[in-house]
């Protein structure tokens, strides 16, 4: 298969998944709770959902595309995310707008493992690299669209939807021609791994830190566009300046694998902890000075794509014997963190402020930087 016939798609659906369907919550959030009278609290909890929806769907990928390739998955991702967004658009309250959440959010873990295993199947080795790094870069341009389209319709929020819907379809259909059945005799075959992190030098810290660096990302995810939306110092407009930039500098995140090689890993993965932890500490001393706001979007957007793929390259290296366990751990535990992040953030500033849930947030990213890994050499990968 030719590397033009399989990456665009691929861009086009990851940018719909977690673009879209996915991160757009946290810029339409203001809009959707005045709509719907949702506090805090309740934000957060409908927040969660989307990771805890990702938890379970990722796990059930995994296995699914193991058994029978990545089609299935990654049209399964599709429609996910065209149920999800159109349910959201047409919620009457907060329990339909959770059902459609649900959805949404299963959408990102269906569609992360089955491209890799696409990529596998169907590129020659020496373009999966570059494959892998521009399928990626498809969360940044979701977000990126994302900004923009609120930028245009303002506080449209359900007309949002019904668009970020049709380009879903657009995307739903693109894939369901590109991407094939899986061959009787497949070149590359995928064996179930044994999930245990037992005996495995190095997985502890592994876990520990994905789960925290979650949490830690999680407020800003779901309140900053809220947070600095409650100072009145912004319009529509500029609100959607703050979320274009997040996915503008997401881009810089392709860089990772270019820094651990000349840096090592754990330089690498303190300096994006680093620059984590400061953009919510950022946010939350200076809400109301756009500079300085706009400021904390790109050190924000920047270092979360760039710790994901600290994150992955970090669990190939532990489980050298399981890339796809590798993969899979830090991507999941992540979201786990977020589930968890996104509830208590919600619960916090109902309790305190959008300043003290913010610069906690923005101390557990250097606690996370603090728990980072030791030395570990590339070439025992």
């Amino acid at each position: 298969m030719r590397f033009s016939t399989l990456v665009p798609p691929g861009i086009a659906m990851i940018a719909v998944a977690y673009g879209l369907a996915r991160f757009s919550y946290g810029l339409l959030l203001p809009n959707i709770s005045a709509d719907l009278e949702m506090n805090p609290s309740t934000s957060g909890f409908i927040s969660s959902l989307f990771y805890f929806a990702y938890c379970f769907a990722i796990v059930f990928a995994t296995v699914f595309t193991t058994d029978r390739g990545p089609r299935g998955m990654i049209l399964a991702a599709g429609a996910s995310a065209l149920l999800g967004l159109l349910i959201m658009a047409f919620s009457p309250n907060v329990w339909l707008l959770g059902t459609g959440v649900l959805l949404a959010g299963a959408s990102t873990g269906f569609v992360s493992p089955p491209y890799g295993a696409a990529i596998s199947l169907w590129l020659k080795e020496k373009q999966q690299g570059k494959a892998n790094t521009w399928i990626n870069s498809g969360t940044s341009l979701g977000l990126a669209l994302s900004g923009a389209g609120a930028l245009v319709l303002a506080s449209e929020w359900r007309l949002t939807y019904i668009i970020y819907a049709i380009i879903a379809l657009i995307a739903l259909i693109w894939n369901a021609k590109a991407v094939p059945p899986l061959e009787q005799n497949p070149p590359v075959r995928f064996e179930k791994g044994k999930f245990s992190f037992r005996g495995v030098e190095g997985a502890v810290p592994l876990v520990i830190c994905s789960i925290v660096l979650g949490i830690s990302t999680a407020a800003f995810w779901t309140f900053s566009v809220d947070f600095i939306s409650s100072t009145n110092v912004y319009n529509s407009g500029t609100l959607s300046i703050f979320w274009i930039i997040i996915g503008a500098f997401g881009i810089l995140g392709g860089f990772s694998g270019s820094l651990i090689e000349k840096m090592g890993l754990p330089f690498a993965y303190k300096w994006a902890c680093f620059v984590i932890g400061t953009a919510s500490l950022v946010i939350a001393s200076f809400p109301d000075q756009w500079p300085l706001a706009y400021l904390s979007a790109a050190l924000f957007g920047a270092s979360y794509i760039f710790i994901t793929g600290v994150l992955m390259v970090w669990g190939i290296r532990v489980f050298i014997t399981n890339a796809s366990l590798g993969i899979g751990t830090p991507f999941l535990l992540l979201a786990v963190g977020q589930v968890l992040g996104s509830s208590v953030a919600g619960v916090l500033i109902g309790a305190l402020s959008f300043t003290w849930t913010f610069a906690i947030y923005g101390f557990i990213g250097i606690i996370a930087m603090i728990l980072g890994p030791k030395e570990i050499k590339a070439d025992s990968a």
